[in-house]
């Protein structure tokens, strides 16, 4: 069989299977928002579109009746995002606060750094992606600035790649 360069429809499964098999680490206020956007959506989004594809249903000829499609469309994307949010919660774990260490930069540490180029002093808290919120301090585990800082210590200066070069920051406090 001649390869076409693209990815096979077994790398794809095996690779899509690979990340539904990670666990992820969440608090239990973001378990509990999790939940709730899903019960919104089983409760009130779905009835919702249900009655747009009857009421579109109703009007006759299905197969040039826009409405209808669009609202199949709909259907579909609401349909995939309620399997990804069980698929998310699923694989949800509580972080227990009480067993995290600080002594170093951790998940759920609010950690102040001084950006030692400008002085300038920030706080962000360490948090899943999952409830990554800027304008409240919260930043991802996985992003540059979290990566630069996890496992380092109070008083430590550390080099963070960031889209304008790198910068050197020194860990003010850490915090739970």
């Amino acid at each position: 069989m001649k390869s076409s360069g693209k990815p096979g429809i077994l790398l794809i499964f095996y690779l899509f299977q690979k990340k539904m098999s990670e666990v992820l680490h969440v608090t239990e206020e973001g378990l509990q928002k999790l939940k709730e956007e899903l019960e919104h959506l089983r409760t009130v989004e779905r009835p919702m579109i249900s009655r747009l594809l009857a009421d579109a249903r109703d009007k006759g000829d299905l197969t040039e009746n826009a409405e209808y499609a669009a609202a199949k469309e709909a259907q579909a994307m609401l349909e995939m995002k309620i399997a990804k949010l069980e698929d998310v919660i699923a694989r949800s774990r509580i972080i227990d606060e009480s067993k995290i260490d600080n002594n170093t930069v951790r998940i759920l540490h609010k950690v102040k750094i001084r950006n030692k180029v400008n002085n300038s002093v920030m706080e962000y808290q360490l948090v899943p992606e999952s409830e990554a919120n800027l304008k409240l301090g919260k930043i991802a585990i996985n992003s540059p600035i979290a990566q630069g800082l996890i496992g380092k210590k109070m008083g430590e200066t550390v080099q963070i790649k960031v889209p304008s070069g790198i910068i050197p920051f020194e860990i003010i406090s850490i915090s739970v």
